[in-house]
């Protein structure tokens, strides 16, 4: 779906299939990225195996969790709102208890607790493994905290449940961490060194999955293109392995490569991606594989090189540039969509021009747009004051906003007259009288329902557009099916 602001720190609690041994009751929610969701699914395997069955019913939960995101202060500011909401609940039910999990967890570690009375546990991304352990400490009437992150934890072992799933897509989760020392983001803080995930346990979870009739599957990293196996390690040890190691390392478009030819008809995702990391033999597995969809998600961030220079964006302008038109070349059909942050320190009119310039260039299919949040504890808040004011980021965020609207309504226009593929995921939020698919370009269409079920690949006319969503009426089945 399009997104033109950003909807992705939004709580979902999650369910899971029940196991009528268990008897205690577990509610988990998740907000932010992609990657919290899938270790949403990762911590209720664990606690499965413990005795707890997931509950959508917050006031019926034994144990509540809370998978946080610190990308931005608006994401911490609705965390610290749900806690009120969990300790209106636990006054009622004083048995309750709430656990804190994620990149909030790991920014803030034990001072949650004092800052945050509610809360009795406090787990990193990197210790839900230790969750037994401290459930015990918890039940036993004491506060709990692990948040040390580790430098070979990938969770390869663990078989995620999927929680609320459509019986769709999947995520599956290859790498961990982040080596990109950008100055604005805190994700090199909260989630550690890049590592990479034994690729023979990848393609046993994307087997599972086949075999369970998923029709959809998304790699998952904070930065999918620095995969790298050698037989395990971080990846800025890399220089030190043997030569053997080196001469049979898996890197990301050789990974990309073998669970695109094991599974012909499975659609690969992948997300995200860093403009200096992605490789031309990336886009040409891309190129050569018709289940792996023309869809690269790039974020930019900013269009001026001095901006990009500042937060210490290891790619220039022009490179970027370079990268679009490579990819443009070899997929001709390929959508792309952005990160970008508006008003950074010392962001000028200029560069706020070279952003918009760059969007001109590109026309985004959609993207994620946002004010610069100074986060504690990155180089920026430590090194730069925050000196372009409010009204100022507003009034650009704005600008963006409009300009990616208009991209986005382009974009989708080119698809009016064509018939397309689109892999059906649930019911439209608008008329229980159509589905709700998306096309290989991760456009979102809406047709009326006929006689297709949810993960049918359908053939779609599209005959109308807005600036979010193709319309269309289905003319039958996809050879993929």
């Amino acid at each position: 779906m399009e997104k033109i602001i950003d909807e992705s720190i939004q709580g979902q609690p999650l369910a899971l299939e029940q196991n009528k041994e268990n008897e205690r009751k577990l509610f988990i929610e998740s907000y932010g990225c992609q990657m919290n969701f899938s270790d949403s699914e990762i911590v209720a395997s664990i606690l499965s195996k413990e005795g707890f069955n997931t509950t959508q019913n917050l006031e019926d939960a034994d144990l509540v969790l809370v998978n946080t995101c610190s990308i931005r202060e608006k994401a911490e500011q609705t965390v610290r709102k749900r806690l009120e909401k969990y300790n209106a609940v636990k006054r009622i039910n004083p048995k309750m208890k709430v656990g804190v999990l994620g990149c909030m967890a790991e920014r803030l570690k034990s001072k949650f607790l004092e800052e945050e009375k509610i809360v009795d546990l406090v787990v990193g991304p990197d210790a839900y493994k230790d969750l037994p352990n401290l459930i015990e400490e918890v039940d036993a009437g004491r506060n709990a905290v692990n948040v040390i992150l580790s430098k070979e934890e990938t969770y390869g072992d663990i078989s995620p449940v999927r929680l609320q799933s459509n019986g769709v897509s999947a995520f599956v989760s290859i790498t961990r961490g982040c080596d990109n020392m950008c100055t604005f983001c805190v994700v090199p803080f909260t989630r550690g060194r890049e590592r990479s995930r034994d690729p023979q346990s990848i393609l046993e979870e994307i087997e599972d999955l086949a075999n369970k009739n998923f029709k959809e599957i998304t790699l998952l990293g904070q930065n999918v293109d620095s995969y790298l196996w050698y037989g395990g390690g971080l990846k800025k040890d890399f220089e030190k392995a043997s030569d053997f190691q080196k001469a049979t390392a898996v890197n990301f478009s050789k990974l990309l490569d073998m669970v695109a030819e094991k599974h012909p008809k499975i659609r690969l995702r992948f997300t995200t991606s860093n403009p200096q990391d992605m490789t031309l033999d990336v886009i040409n597995v891309m190129a050569r594989h018709k289940n792996i969809c023309k869809y690269i998600h790039l974020p930019i961030q900013s269009g001026s090189d001095r901006i990009l220079k500042a937060m210490n964006r290891l790619h220039t302008r022009q490179e970027y540039f370079d990268l679009i038109d490579n990819i443009k070349r070899i997929i001709p059909e390929c959508a792309i969509s952005q990160d970008i942050i508006t008003g950074f320190p010392t962001e000028t009119e200029e560069d706020h021009k070279d952003t918009l310039s760059l969007m001109e260039y590109v026309k985004y299919e959609y993207g994620f747009m946002f004010a610069y949040s100074e986060r504690p504890g990155t180089l920026a808040e430590r090194k730069l004051e925050d000196d372009v004011p409010e009204e100022t980021k507003k009034r650009r965020l704005n600008e963006i906003i409009i300009a990616q609207r208009n991209h986005s309504e382009y974009r989708h226009q080119a698809f009016v007259g064509q018939t397309v593929e689109i892999l059906i995921e649930k019911e439209s939020k608008k008329s229980d009288q159509h589905w709700s698919g998306r096309t290989t370009q991760n456009t979102v269409a809406v047709f009326p329902k006929g006689d297709y079920k949810i993960g049918d690949f359908v053939m779609v006319h599209i005959n109308e557009c807005t600036s979010a969503t193709l319309l269309g009426d289905a003319v039958g089945y996809s050879d993929n099916n």
